[in-house]
């Protein structure tokens, strides 16, 4: 049986990307028409090592710096967001090695500022972290979100 390969192993496999593909027809229903860039993993945890503390970034930011870092239309939604959350993984790898420098991923916030329950640790342990930055957290029904979370966008 094949061993079940580590958040970090994921995270350094590239997997012949990244790549800039033509948006079809089906998808332009949904993202209108251009070019999608589908990143590599390493990509999406290089900007969200950038943010600093007391500071935040969304995945629609992400997409965005992706789109103009590969002169594409758009971001790949799917695949950011699941990157994201191999980067957030792997950190937490790294935490329980003692590793002091992780990818600070709890700063890396849905649409709208939401808190990512797929994170390490669920949405209690980002909101944690958050307020320990010195971040108001709120909740809207059963979902939390960073209150003005605006105010604290970073500018990579």
């Amino acid at each position: 049986m094949e061993r079940k390969k580590t958040w970090r192993e994921k995270l350094a496999d590239n997997k012949d990307l990244p790549r800039v593909e033509q948006i079809t027809e089906t998808m332009s229903k949904r993202w209108g028409e251009g070019t999608v860039v589908i990143p590599a993993p390493k990509e999406v945890d290089e900007i969200m090592r950038k943010v600093p503390k007391g500071k935040l970034i969304t995945i629609n930011h992400i997409r965005d710096m992706l789109a103009r870092r590969h002169g594409a239309t758009i971001g790949c939604p799917m695949t950011t967001g699941i990157f994201a959350r191999i980067a957030a993984e792997a950190a937490a790898e790294d935490e329980a090695e003692d590793k002091k420098r992780i990818t600070p991923y709890w700063r890396t916030l849905k649409v709208r500022g939401e808190l990512n329950p797929k994170y390490p640790e669920g949405i209690e342990g980002q909101k944690a972290r958050l307020e320990a930055e010195g971040h108001r957290v709120v909740s809207r029904g059963k979902r939390l979100f960073v209150a003005d979370y605006e105010k604290n966008l970073v500018r990579i």
